[in-house]
C-alpha cells in the first residue's frame, strides 16, 4: 500500500480503511451519481488491531427498533447474494450465512415479557423470530439446562454468522479497481474554514496537506480522536470484549444457537468448535492500543456460565482467545451516522457498539447515498444522526448485547 496520495485534492477523504471505510468506499465507487476522487487513509494496513479483525461476524434481526431490523435484513440479503451485489463477477466467491439463529433467554417473568414485546415488533417487520416457552426450547435443544429460564426468543431465518473477512477483502479490492486510492498513513490534523462549518483539508503524518470536499470518520474505536481534530466532541470510546474458542469432550448433537444467557455471556457453534464471549464485569474505556487480556475471565465468568447453561460443557478445552474493542457509544450504544450539525461536510460512521459488522452493508450504502445525493435513498438512517447526540436524546434499542 502506498504512503503518498496521488493527488493534492479529493472529493472524499475516509479516515480509516477497515470494514466501514471499505464499505463506504466500495458503495461510493458503485454509485451512478458519484464520479469523484476518493482517498482512504489507513494507519495500519495489516488491520491487526482493528475491530474488523477481532469481530465474531454475526448477524441478527432480533432488535427492538424497526430501523435496526431493516438494516440487518438488508445485511442478510447482501451476504446471501454477495456475488450478485458485486456485479456477478466470477472471481467473487459465494458467502454462506449459517442460520442457526440467536437464542435470547429470559430468566424472569419481566424479561420474558420484554422478549415477547420485541418478538411482536420483529414479526411485524418481517423477521422470523418465535417466542418460545422454556419447555419448547428444551424440546428443540435438549442440551440446555432450563431450570432457571422462563422463556426465550429464537429466529432460524437469516440469523447466525458469516465470513465477513471475505466481504471486507473484496470491498477493498473492488474499490481499488474502481479508482479508490488507499494509503498507509495517518491523519494528524484537520483545518476548517473561517466560519468553522467545513473541513477544508486534512494533514497527513507524512506532511502532505490534502484538500477535501467531504471527510468521513470511519475510525472505529479511534473515532473520538478523529472527531477531535475537527473540534468535535464524540462520546465513543474503546471498550474490551473477550472471545474464547473451545472444544468440548462431549460435542453437542446439533448446532448451538448464538445463545445470550441472562448472566451476560454468549456462546455459539463455531465449525467443529464453540465460541463464547462477554465483557468484563468492570467495563471501562481503554486506550485504543490496549489489548491486554484478563485471563481470569474465562475461569471465573465464562466457563461457569456456559457449563451451567449447557452441562455438556463441564468438560471443555480452551483452544484460543483474543481481546477486541467495541467502538462504544456511551449515550445509547447505537450507531452515529451522517453529517455533523455544524461542520456540515464531516460525516460520522461511528459508535456501533458491537453491531458494526452486520450493519456495514446498509450503513455503507446509506452514507454513500448521502454523499452522492445529499439524502438517504433507501433506508432512512436519520434516527442515528449526530443531532440526537447533540441534544442528549437516546435512541433506545433494548436488544443490545
Amino acid at each position: 500500500m502506498a504512503q503518498t496520495p496521488e493527488h493534492s485534492s479529493y472529493d472524499v477523504v475516509i479516515v480509516g480503511g477497515a470494514m466501514y471505510g471499505s464499505s463506504i468506499a466500495w458503495f461510493l465507487s458503485e454509485h451512478k451519481g458519484f464520479d469523484g476522487k476518493v482517498l482512504v487513509v489507513e494507519r495500519d494496513p495489516t488491520y491487526e488491531f482493528t475491530s474488523t479483525v477481532h469481530t465474531n461476524s454475526c448477524i441478527r434481526q432480533q432488535f427492538s427498533e424497526p430501523i435496526n431490523i431493516k438494516i440487518s435484513q438488508f445485511g442478510a440479503d447482501y451476504v446471501k447474494n454477495f456475488r450478485a451485489y458485486m456485479g456477478d463477477d466470477a472471481r467473487v466467491p459465494a458467502i454462506t450465512l449459517q442460520s442457526f439463529g440467536y437464542m435470547y433467554l429470559a430468566g424472569s417473568e419481566g424479561a420474558a415479557k420484554s422478549l415477547a414485546a420485541t418478538q411482536a415488533v420483529q414479526a411485524a417487520n418481517g423477521a422470523g423470530t418465535k417466542h418460545l416457552t422454556a419447555a419448547e426450547i428444551k424440546a428443540a435443544y435438549p442440551f440446555y439446562n432450563m431450570d432457571d429460564i422462563v422463556a426465550g426468543n429464537h429466529n432460524l431465518i437469516d440469523e447466525g454468522y458469516f465470513d465477513g473477512a471475505t466481504i471486507f477483502d473484496w470491498w477493498k479490492r473492488m474499490a481499488r479497481e474502481k479508482g479508490v486510492q488507499y494509503i498507509h498513513n495517518t491523519v494528524v490534523a484537520m483545518t476548517k474554514n473561517a466560519t468553522g462549518t467545513k473541513v477544508e483539508s486534512v494533514t497527513l503524518a507524512s506532511g502532505e496537506v490534502i484538500s477535501c470536499g467531504t471527510v468521513v470518520n470511519a475510525s472505529g474505536p479511534r473515532a473520538k480522536l478523529t472527531s477531535a481534530m475537527a473540534g468535535i466532541a464524540l462520546a465513543v470510546e474503546p471498550r474490551k470484549r473477550y472471545t474464547f474458542i473451545f472444544d468440548a469432550a462431549e460435542p453437542l448433537d446439533r448446532d448451538l444457537p448464538l445463545t445470550i444467557d441472562p448472566v451476560g455471556v454468549h456462546m455459539r457453534s463455531d465449525g467443529r468448535y464453540y465460541m463464547a464471549g462477554c465483557p468484563a464485569d468492570e467495563d471501562p474505556a481503554v486506550d485504543p492500543a490496549d489489548f491486554t487480556a484478563d485471563h481470569t475471565i474465562w475461569e471465573e465468568k465464562v466457563w461457569p456460565a456456559i457449563a451451567h447453561r449447557v452441562p455438556a460443557f463441564e468438560r471443555v478445552k480452551l483452544i484460543n482467545s483474543w481481546v477486541g474493542h467495541y467502538a462504544y457509544n456511551t449515550l445509547d450504544q447505537n450507531a452515529i451516522v451522517g453529517p455533523h450539525t455544524e461542520v456540515e461536510n464531516f460525516i460520522f460512521a461511528n459508535g456501533f457498539s458491537g453491531h458494526g459488522f452486520q450493519q456495514s452493508p446498509a450503513i455503507g450504502r446509506g452514507i454513500a447515498e448521502f454523499i452522492a445525493t445529499g439524502a438517504y435513498q433507501t433506508l432512512d438512517l436519520s434516527p442515528f444522526s449526530f443531532a440526537r447526540i447533540a441534544r442528549g436524546e437516546k435512541f433506545v434499542e433494548k436488544a443490545v448485547i
